[in-house]
Order: structure tokens, then C-alpha cells, then sequence
């Protein structure tokens, strides 16, 4: 592969990562309906650069459980470090009429880590799930959870919980199962605080264990100084617990706050990593530096 610049400076983009946002109307349109009901979307909060697209072509990402994370993992530009707000009961319901309104043939349901509820916002998803099919019955949903790890209750360990917690929000049968790695293994610690690689992988193998019908989906940020070695171990990694999507993207320093870009990945090596993947069998590969973990999610049904 060719090299990139190395520990370029955050406010010089490559040009393959200069785009049109997309058309304001459009944006317009999704931010007037989710702002009216106080709802949030991945696709505003994370500020991704597909979002006018994705709108375009009836899809959208939406952030389940309020705008504040409790984690603080390095990379991310959620909202974090502060107390997160109680669950609005009529979330389910809001979203749910957003779905309609904007007429999304494909929805993705994520939501920020909520390790202060009991379930860790397990139940939500289904709650979530249950009312977006009740008024947009077509609608197919993939959702996109956290790793759902913490807390003991009486004799149940952590990873029962987990285990639990997971078999709740497949027992919904979504279109796709999505949980993300993030990066290799060495860096996870400084990257994904409060996270680890080897849960994330049990995360997906739980899944294919509980119903190997559901098709698993995971994503890397490129960017964080891992090579290309460590890249393909961690595509080997996911192979061997059944993960079927894969999406690769550039990260995109959010802030002077957050980690600094060790590398741009150019558009040829994403090239080349997403033929790597299919070879290993992946059944769907998006890899490019824009991508994101929704991007062009519907057209994987």
C-alpha cells in the first residue's frame, strides 16, 4: 500500500475528504422534524459528512436515549461527561412519527452508552423497535448498540447480563445486528475508554449463537496509527465470530479535544482493505474514507 503523511495537521484535509454537504432542503427537513420532538439522530450529533445523502435516499440514523453519553471514549463527538437526562417515555412514539414523516424505508437505531439504567437501555431498543413497526410496518430497522456490559444482580455476573441484555434485543428480530469494534486491539484502550475488544467481539458472537439468521455488522475508524497488519487481524477476528458487514472510514478529528489523526488513509488503500475483506467472506463491504457505519445501510437488505 502507498504511504500516507504521517500525524498531519487536524485542520488540513486531504481533498477525498472534501464534499457537498448535500442539499439543504433536505437536511432542513430531517432537522425540523427531529428538533420539533426532541429527538436525536447520529447523523446531526456526530456531525457525519453522508448525512445529506442518506436523507436523500430515505434513511437516517437515530440516537436513541438522549444527546449524553457515559462513556467518554477519545474519538467520538457525542455529547459526554455530564449526567445524562431521564428517558423520555414518548421516544418510542416520537420516533416512530418521524419515520413516517420523512417516509425512511430503512432506519438504523443506536443510542449512547447508558450504563446507569438497569438494562443499559437494552428494553428501549425493543420499546423503540415495537413502535416504528407499528406505524411504518415496511420499515425494515437495524440497530446499533453498545456492548450492554456492567452491573451484577444477586448471582448473575457481568457477562450474563450482557448475554441477557443482547438476547432481549434480538429476541425484536432486526434487519441487522450492528456493533461496532472501532479499532484494533492494541488501541482500544486510548481509543474506546470504558470498552473492550474482546466484549465487543462477544457481543457479535452472542448474536449468531442466539439466531445465525440475523446478518452481524461491524466498523473500524482508520486513522488512530494501527497498520495494516493490525487491520487484517482484527477483519480475522470478526470473521471467526460470524460478523457478515463490514464498514471501514477515515477518522475525522472532531475537535483539538479529541485524538489527534495519525494518519489519512488514502482511497486506494480503502480500496485494496475492502478487497482483502470479501476475500475473507464478508457478504457486504463499504470501505472508503467517508464511510461511516450506516452509510448506505438500506441497500444491504
Amino acid at each position: 500500500m502507498t504511504s500516507s503523511t504521517q500525524r498531519p495537521d487536524w485542520q488540513t484535509l486531504p481533498d477525498w475528504l472534501r464534499r457537498p454537504i448535500g442539499r439543504a432542503s433536505e437536511i432542513s427537513q430531517v432537522q425540523q422534524i427531529v428538533k420539533q420532538r426532541q429527538i436525536h439522530t447520529i447523523c446531526e450529533e456526530g456531525r457525519c459528512p453522508n448525512r445529506g445523502e442518506c436523507y436523500a435516499q430515505g434513511t437516517a440514523s437515530f440516537l436513541l436515549m438522549g444527546p449524553t453519553c457515559t462513556r467518554s471514549c477519545a474519538f467520538c463527538q457525542v455529547d459526554k461527561g455530564h449526567a445524562p437526562m431521564p428517558l423520555d417515555p414518548q421516544e418510542p412514539e416520537k420516533v416512530a412519527e418521524a419515520v413516517r414523516l420523512l417516509g425512511l424505508h430503512y432506519v438504523v437505531l443506536t443510542s449512547v452508552a447508558r450504563d446507569d439504567l438497569p438494562d443499559q437501555g437494552a428494553g428501549w431498543f425493543v420499546q423503540t423497535i415495537a413502535a416504528v413497526r407499528t406505524t411504518n410496518p415496511t420499515t425494515q430497522i437495524e440497530v446499533l448498540t453498545p456492548d450492554f456490559w456492567g452491573g451484577q444482580v444477586e448471582d448473575l455476573t457481568p457477562e450474563d447480563l450482557q448475554a441477557q441484555r443482547i438476547a432481549t434485543v434480538v429476541a425484536a428480530q432486526p434487519a441487522c445486528y450492528n456493533h461496532n469494534v472501532e479499532t484494533v486491539r492494541r488501541l482500544q484502550g486510548q481509543v474506546r475508554r470504558g470498552a473492550k475488544y474482546e466484549r465487543s467481539l462477544q457481543v457479535l458472537r452472542h448474536v449468531k449463537q442466539l439466531d445465525p439468521s440475523i446478518p452481524t455488522k461491524s466498523g473500524l475508524m482508520l486513522g488512530h496509527g494501527e497498520s495494516e497488519a493490525e487491520i487484517i487481524e482484527t477483519l480475522h477476528d470478526l470473521r471467526a465470530v460470524g460478523c457478515d458487514r463490514l464498514t471501514l472510514g477515515q477518522y475525522m478529528r472532531p475537535s483539538l479535544d479529541h485524538l489527534p489523526v495519525q494518519k489519512y488513509w488514502t482511497p486506494a488503500e480503502f480500496e485494496q482493505l475492502g478487497a482483502i475483506a470479501r476475500e475473507m467472506g464478508f457478504s457486504h463491504v463499504r470501505s472508503g474514507p467517508l464511510v461511516r457505519s450506516s452509510y448506505h445501510a438500506g441497500e444491504e437488505s
